[in-house]
């Protein structure tokens, strides 16, 4: 192709993950009991039994093939359930602030996250240049994440060639990390789209205008700024790395070992990614301290008190400044409270609907193609999260020849029965073994999901900002789901730029 023509992408693949073919572990035994169940009529040669067991049997399989809003059956009942136990233990609720607990050690109160953050412990460590870098760390998983905030001058407004070689440099850099056994295992990508009302900018314009200023020129300035403040967009990009201590643990050991010698390593990596991504584009304005680490997770949860952390932080930049310092303390990062409902996320002041990217573009498309999601909105704010977990080459053969020997005995099972095989089947075999070829050739393989949230402050706005949100997917091609009954844990991915997975037994996502 040529470096004058724009490139195309396409070739997704779904991953099949169920149990028997389509179907989860739960569904295959719901099938293999309405068998056993339709055959004891047979058995018992009872008319009688019959009444009772066809019914029962069919039930179960509406229970396994049924479809509930994108969920099988049996996976919306469970997840009904399960919300429903929290609902009435008032497990949904999480209560933070005057509630939090304190050390008893030095009587100081630490991060208080809800749900699936709770978990994470908030270190420092030193990032090599000076200065402190934030870590969050996950005992369960044993990994650790250092975030940065990157600047990228976009791909609409520059010529073909520019655009395709940046795209090519974030590929790059995403191939980089699919070493064998490598230490980063996922790395994040995290955009929030967020109205404006210009108080950032009317104070530094206030703090710089001279006094001997004419008052016809600050008077056109000052309408200028109240016309031109609410409808302008903050864009906000945060990248966050995740480190496995259990898969560096040669190196770990080697940098002293435990959590100190975990984010050397950290550190280390992360200081050798910025050659490739400046070649992406990508240009890292900070890697966050504590807190401005705080301050992500602060303004996420508190959407309305980001114009007040903005106007303070521009405040501090200001060398005859003696208020607070730039971000928040860690101990008030978290929610005063939360409420866990089943298809909505209320936290603080605003309520939240997290939507997961179920099915890309079958068709060729620009990169380009995922702007309208960030489209700016007077009454909303958007973010998007973009999670990549790295494959190594020997894992990726393996998983890409499993995947291949799927679909190829679906597809010699349908030729034996009769069946005629879809166009759609026929494009996923071809792209199964592009992929296989393409791994083949040197590419990387990574497994990737993307989720995208929409943020109100007015509970009557927010169906029309969902409304909103799901035009825009239809209008980049997208196929998103509310993810129900999980609104809590979405929140953490596609909300927060911590770098968190999904949760792996959570099957409503």
């Amino acid at each position: 192709m040529s470096s004058t023509e724009p490139a195309v992408y396409s070739g997704w693949q779904a991953e099949r993950s169920g149990f028997m073919g389509n179907l989860s572990g739960l569904g295959f035994t719901l099938v293999a009991a309405a068998s056993i169940i339709a055959l004891i009529p047979i058995y018992t040669r009872s008319w009688s039994a019959a009444f009772i067991a066809l019914p029962l049997a069919a039930l179960l399989l509406v229970l396994a093939y049924g479809r509930v809003l994108g969920l099988t059956a049996d996976e919306w009942i469970v997840l009904a359930v399960r919300h429903q136990i929290a609902v009435a233990t008032n497990k949904n609720y999480f209560f933070s602030g005057l509630f939090a607990p304190r050390r008893a050690a030095d009587d100081t109160q630490p991060m208080d996250l809800p749900g699936p953050l709770a978990r994470l412990r908030l270190l420092e460590a030193p990032d090599g240049l000076g200065g402190e870098l934030a870590v969050m760390h996950n005992p369960v998983e044993n990994t650790y994440t250092a975030v940065c905030r990157v600047t990228y001058p976009g791909l609409a407004l520059i010529d073909t060639e520019r655009q395709n070689a940046r795209v090519k440099g974030w590929a790059a850099f995403l191939r980089s990390q699919c070493t064998e056994d490598g230490a980063i295992v996922r790395i994040s990508v995290h955009q929030r789209s967020l109205p404006d009302d210009g108080a950032a900018l009317r104070s530094w314009t206030e703090r710089h205008t001279s006094a001997d200023a004419p008052p016809a020129a600050v008077q056109a300035l000052s309408e200028l700024m109240e016309g031109a403040g609410p409808a302008a967009t903050i864009r906000e990009t945060y990248l966050a790395v995740t480190l496995s201590a259990s898969r560096a643990r040669l190196a770990v050991k080697g940098a002293g070992g435990g959590q100190i010698g975990a984010a050397a390593v950290l550190v280390r990596e992360i200081n050798a990614m910025h050659s490739s991504l400046s070649s992406a584009g990508l240009q890292v304005v900070e890697w966050l301290d504590p807190r401005a680490m705080a301050q992500s997770i602060r303004t996420a949860y508190d959407p309305e008190a980001h114009l007040a952390l903005s106007a303070r932080n521009t405040a501090a930049e200001d060398p005859a400044w003696q208020g607070a310092p730039r971000g928040v303390a860690p101990e008030l990062a978290g929610p005063a409270a939360t409420e866990t409902g089943w298809g909505v996320y209320r936290h603080d002041g605003a309520w939240t609907v997290t939507y997961q990217v179920r099915g890309f573009p079958r068709s060729d498309v620009y990169a380009t193609f995922l702007q309208p999601l960030l489209r700016p909105r007077s009454n909303a704010r958007r973010m998007l999260s973009l999670v990549y977990e790295p494959i190594g080459p020997g894992k990726a053969r393996a998983e890409l020849a499993r995947e291949k020997t799927k679909r190829q005995t679906a597809r010699q099972l349908r030729a034996k029965t009769g069946r005629a095989e879809s166009e759609d089947e026929r494009r996923e075999s071809m792209t199964a073994a592009a992929q296989d070829m393409a791994r083949a050739s040197g590419h990387g393989v990574v497994r990737f999901t993307a989720l995208v949230a929409v943020t109100v402050t007015d509970r009557e706005e927010l169906e029309t900002a969902c409304a909103e949100l799901q035009a825009d997917a239809s209008a980049a091609n997208l196929e998103v789901r509310r993810v129900w009954g999980a609104q809590d844990a979405a929140f953490t991915v596609s909300a927060l730029p911590l770098g968190q997975g999904l949760p792996e037994r959570r099957v409503g996502i």
